[in-house]
């Protein structure tokens, strides 16, 4: 399941975040800074899909 959160980050990376920890802070975060530049938008999607558990498994 990560692989397919990690691809969405690639292409649309606030999907990926969203998937991951829903509409919380992250996921705004992910959004200004897509819009401000899509690679740190990326960037962050990424490594927030890589250290934090997916809390809707729970």
């Amino acid at each position: 399941m990560d692989l397919i959160r990690i691809l969405f980050a690639i292409l649309l990376p606030p999907l990926g975040v969203f998937l991951q920890v829903g509409l919380g802070k992250h996921f705004w975060l992910n959004i200004l800074l897509t819009l401000l530049g899509y690679i740190p938008g990326i960037v962050h999607a990424v490594y927030i899909i890589a250290s934090k558990p997916d809390h809707r498994m729970v």
